[in-house]
């Protein structure tokens, strides 16, 4: 996500320049493991790659909603998908233009809603 390449492709792809690095979470629920695997096939928003010495991935457009009480704030984002052999089937990399952490107010365990958008 440092690297000035990747930065500019996304920006051209999602129209957002992404804060350097990405929000990882896993699906806790069986239902959502098998929706995230089953979107995993299809195509999404394609990122080739700058070169043979990188992957190509593909971005899927979410909105995250806040899991604190009172009013939801929704953060428009991407779930970044790496093309590479052997990547976690229930891993999940988020872009978005804020540190999502700080942005939401959450910290490990705490449950996101991720809204797939077409």
């Amino acid at each position: 996500m440092r690297l000035d390449w990747v930065q500019q492709a996304l920006k051209n792809r999602l129209g957002f320049v992404p804060f350097p690095a990405t929000l990882n979470v896993r699906p806790k629920a069986s239902e959502d493991l098998q929706g995230w695997q089953a979107l995993r096939k299809e195509n999404g928003i394609s990122l080739p790659p700058k070169d043979r010495d990188h992957c190509a991935a593909r971005l899927f457009p979410v909105e995250i909603r806040s899991p604190l009480p009172g009013p939801h704030q929704t953060i428009k984002s991407a779930v970044l998908l790496p093309e590479v052999t052997g990547y976690p089937e229930d891993k999940i990399e988020i872009v978005a233009n804020v540190r999502l952490k700080d942005e939401l107010g959450i910290k490990d365990g705490d449950q996101l809603t991720l809204e797939f958008l077409n």
